[in-house]
């Protein structure tokens, strides 16, 4: 057995999960012992809620950003000295939080911990964070990440042990360490397995393959690389080439790794010129994803998984049919119209993919989405970007019909929700706050604004947006406040918890019209007086100073 060594230490401040794990700058993961409280935090908060760790398996890995092999070399000491019997690691520390997902369910391992701080910039004076996925392979809950944070507020100690210098996390193979085994893994082969247990490759081949097909995907020099480069060339014969930005970075290129129409902006460029059928990016952990068609032609992330969730007939796991499906409270109303033509049960959530997973557990969820980007399935308990380009290569393979006829014909027979999210990042938390005290005072007095006109919308009710789970009954309140008017239109003001400093403001605007008339506006065109509204209720330019937003989706 490994000597364990005992490190005298004291609580950090702020080491609060949010809705996914912990953020902070690299320079805060630096400080000494940071890391450890928080790891150590999190294996005895597992072993108070679940018990002993002692024989169990742990999956290991991130999207590469800086300070993910220093991080996983640490963690592999100290679940050494806790007691862990086999720890799964992605070779080079690499690991998409997907695959991690996908990893945890098919060996049976007690959770994983992910090394990612998703769709931030990475760099030595960029973003860092650590998350845990526990046993189902879906992000803790907060009963979990509560217990994580109270136990970093009174930590005295944590335990660690050697691991050889020369254990190379850059070769894949199976280290055996006196009754602790570090096993280097392939990051892509137990998910290409599950992938092939869920899609007709063999289809897919034939129209990626074919000649006639031409598609751009930018993996954003993320952990997406080594994935889409194996599936979509290797597997699906797509040309060489076709996969873009594939060698994962430490600081991504120096780009931010977020698939959205302002940071992927060479991927639209590329788009707009006419030469491709099909584009897609990934963030940094590739569990989001943006899907173009020809000429640039944006499918918004509300629009995909409606689009996914009518066509999963062309989808073989799920022809036998849909057992639910959900979104995020900020999503667009586009699957509800879904899902009330194909009479399955539609699902509200609070924005965090944590909550869809209770709705897979108990059997009633089979396609989820939210607006930022992520798309997904209960074949794994996170959202996973490249799964959602395979659903949509089959509806194309399937329909014979480009991105945006797809998205055309999907209008006609349900109608469409035109929707957008005006982000303003790096509001100070003063500011942010005060944006939502103002809403806040139309929920504590909803005469004050019910049945008021802003333009032509007049308002029908206003709430802070609460959600009971329908599975355990557990509560989740104060999640975004809600405006609702008579025609169904939102308008949506929530800060985000997904920034490592400072606060980001988002504000999401929603209108539905059934058609046939109407449908083919530009979205801004068509959502410009509801923007005003949003901006005239909210006093947002004049609380936060800012009079455009960082990023429009």
């Amino acid at each position: 057995m490994a000597k364990v060594n005992t490190v005298t230490t004291t609580p950090f401040e702020g080491q609060k999960p949010g809705t996914s794990g912990l953020r902070k700058k690299v320079t805060v993961f630096q400080q000494a012992n940071y890391v450890e409280n928080f790891v150590q935090a999190t294996f005895d908060a597992i072993t108070d809620l679940e018990g002993p760790v002692t024989g169990a398996t742990l999956v290991l890995g991130g999207d590469g950003r800086f300070l993910c092999k220093d991080v996983a070399r640490t963690i592999l000491g100290m679940a050494r000295a806790n007691g862990f019997a086999r720890v799964l690691v992605g070779q080079n520390g690499l690991l998409s939080t997907p695959a991690v997902s996908a990893i945890i369910r098919r060996h049976k391992a007690r959770g994983g911990l992910i090394l990612t701080a998703s769709h931030n910039p990475g760099g030595p004076t960029e973003d860092f964070g650590m998350k845990y996925n526990v046993a189902n392979g879906g992000p803790a809950p907060s009963s979990v990440t509560e217990k994580i944070f109270g136990l970093t507020t009174t930590i005295t100690s944590y335990k660690t042990a050697d691991i050889p210098k020369d254990l190379d996390l850059g070769v894949c193979a199976k280290h055996e360490l006196d009754g602790f085994v570090v096993e280097i893994i392939d990051p892509v082969e137990d998910y290409l397995a599950l992938l092939h247990e869920l899609f007709d490759f063999a289809s897919l081949r034939t129209l990626v393959a074919s000649g006639d097909f031409k598609m751009r995907i930018d993996c954003m020099h993320g952990v997406a690389g080594p994935y889409a480069t194996r599936i979509l060339e290797g597997e699906l014969g797509a040309p060489a080439g076709s996969v873009i930005n594939n060698e994962p970075k430490e600081d991504f290129g120096g780009g931010h790794p977020d698939p959205n129409l302002t940071y992927a902006a060479d991927l639209v460029s590329a788009m707009r010129q006419g030469d491709y059928d099909f584009g897609a990016a990934f963030d940094g952990d590739a569990d989001r994803n943006m899907v173009l068609g020809r000429s640039g032609f944006f499918v918004t992330p509300s629009d995909s998984v409606a689009v996914i969730a009518a066509n999963a007939s062309d989808i073989p796991y799920l022809k036998e049919g849909l057992k639910g499906v959900a979104r995020s409270m900020p999503t667009s109303g586009a699957l509800d119209h879904v899902a009330k033509k194909l009479n399955v049960e539609l699902h509200e959530v609070p924005t965090g993919w944590k909550f869809f997973g209770n709705l897979m557990d108990a059997g009633r969820l089979s396609i989820c989405g939210e607006e930022s980007f992520g798309t997904g399935s209960d074949h794994v308990r996170e959202k996973d970007g490249v799964w959602a380009v395979l659903c949509w290569l089959s509806i194309l393979a399937a329909r014979k019909q480009t991105v945006e006829e797809v998205l055309v014909a999907h209008w006609t027979e349900f109608g469409r929700n035109y929707f957008t999210r005006y982000d303003y990042e790096q509001v100070s938390s003063e500011k942010g706050a005060a944006v939502i005290a103002k809403m806040s005072t139309y929920v504590d007095d909803p005469a004050s604004i019910v049945g008021k006109s802003f333009g032509p919308y007049k308002v029908a009710s206003v709430d802070n947006f609460r959600y009971v789970d329908p599975v355990d009954q557990s509560v989740t309140e104060k999640q975004g406040i809600r405006v609702v008017f008579e025609d169904g239109s939102r308008i949506i003001m929530r800060l985000s918890g997904t920034g490592s400093s400072g606060a980001t403001i988002r504000m999401y605007v929603d209108s539905y019209v059934a058609g046939p008339d109407g449908l083919e506006k530009k979205v801004q065109d068509a959502l410009e007086p509801l923007v005003a509204a949003a901006l005239e209720l909210s006093d947002l330019a004049q609380l936060t100073g800012r009079d455009a937003p960082t990023v429009i989706t």
